[in-house]
């Protein structure tokens, strides 16, 4: 999942990117309202956390755009996080398209667990324990499991897997995954994303004693699926699989 942190507090900004990171999400950090708008206009981001005290353009009119600007991806979640704790300004927030409102200060544990709580809605969850047949991740403890068999992962390894059970079903092209499960400082001219899938392909096979190939499927030229091996493919025309 990747994550915009938008706060003019360029400190409690990284703070915030770090503490996230080390839950395994592509985090970008700005400090202006503009900056932010023109990430968001380019990279549809999961989730955006938004102060609404910033030093051009105000962030509860940063969650109109969001809301009713077709350049913009209206899925994105919104969790405004500000000072402003008046209940008026909480009921303005979440009147304005925010899906969460956290006042400042805030412990990093608490935001964290609202960032989960917001995208467990994506992935059609209301605990903290997201499901796919055999495989289980626990995102509040960053652990995965195939069965009674816990699985060690990478960060990367982890973030990809939480975002394929989210997604399960979908082909994820490379591009798309690049855009979600890394940050803005991935190179898009490298494999990262093959090899990421490969060594969690083999983990997942190492685990489940079948064929890595029939838990993440490789579509050629349309991108990758995971899927319950128990579930016959989804995609009738066998000759666009590869393993």
């Amino acid at each position: 999942m990747r994550i915009l942190v938008v706060d003019d507090e360029r400190e409690l900004a990284e703070a915030v990117a770090v503490a996230l990171r080390r839950e395994g999400y592509a985090v970008d950090v700005a400090t202006e309202g503009q900056g932010a708008l023109d990430r968001l206009m380019v990279t549809a981001y999961d989730l955006v956390t938004l102060d609404l005290t910033l030093p051009d353009i105000d962030g509860r009119e940063i969650c109109r755009l969001l809301r009713t600007d077709g350049r913009f991806d209206v899925r994105t979640r919104v969790l405004m996080v500000t000072a402003r704790d008046t209940v008026a300004d909480r009921v303005s927030g979440l009147d304005d398209g925010a899906d969460d409102y956290l006042v400042k200060p805030f412990a990093l544990a608490e935001l964290s667990a609202r960032v989960r709580s917001l995208l467990r809605r994506d992935a059609g969850g209301t605990l903290s324990v997201l499901r796919a047949g055999e495989l289980t991740i626990d995102v509040a403890r960053h652990r995965a499991a195939w069965g009674e068999a816990e699985l060690d992962l990478a960060n990367k390894e982890f973030a990809l897997l939480r975002y394929f059970i989210s997604r399960q079903g979908e082909v994820l092209s490379q591009e798309h995954l690049l855009e979600h499960v890394w940050d803005e400082m991935a190179d898009p001219f490298t494999n990262t994303v093959r090899v990421t899938v490969g060594t969690l392909r083999r983990k997942l096979a190492v685990a489940a004693g079948v064929d890595g190939g029939e838990i993440i499927e490789t579509l050629i030229g349309r991108g990758y699926r995971l899927r319950d091996p128990a579930i016959a493919p989804v995609d009738p025309d066998p000759t666009q699989r590869i393993r």
